[in-house]
């Protein structure tokens, strides 16, 4: 989830369906539009025991762009090799160390079946460059 801002309705479905709004942490191009805090009818009454504290989304963004900065600072990209890579690190044929790269669903699933841990982390297309 993020925050954008448009002039109206018809700036976002025009911007949306012509592909150039992206989610700024993953790339995705398939945005939904959530309704905006004017567009809330609130006055009905709060149960003060159900409410829940929330971290603001750009809190949340923040925190997330941190880490995937720490990852990519910590770990080796092995791009498409990174299936094989973690197999030989798994089997001793090379020296453990961090890494991260891409790999099918298919691959993360055998990966896994093989006893090998991989968790998929998304990186922001913004931090797919040179690290500022």
């Amino acid at each position: 989830m993020f925050e954008g801002w448009f002039s109206s309705d018809d700036d976002f479905i025009d911007q949306n369906g012509r592909g150039v709004i992206e989610c700024p942490m993953c790339g995705d191009r398939i945005i939904a539009r959530m309704p905006g805090a004017p567009r809330l009818n609130l006055s009905g009454g709060k149960d003060p025991a159900a409410q829940v504290a929330t971290v603001p989304a750009a809190d949340m963004q923040a925190r997330w762009l941190q880490l995937a900065r720490q990852v990519i600072q910590n770990t080796e990209d092995v791009g498409e090799r990174f299936a094989e890579e973690a197999r030989r690190m798994h089997y001793g044929e090379i020296d453990e160390r961090g890494i991260r790269g891409q790999a099918t669903a298919e691959e993360r699933r055998s990966l896994l079946d093989e006893g090998i841990e991989v968790v998929p982390l998304p990186l922001p297309v913004s931090l797919k460059g040179p690290i500022q």
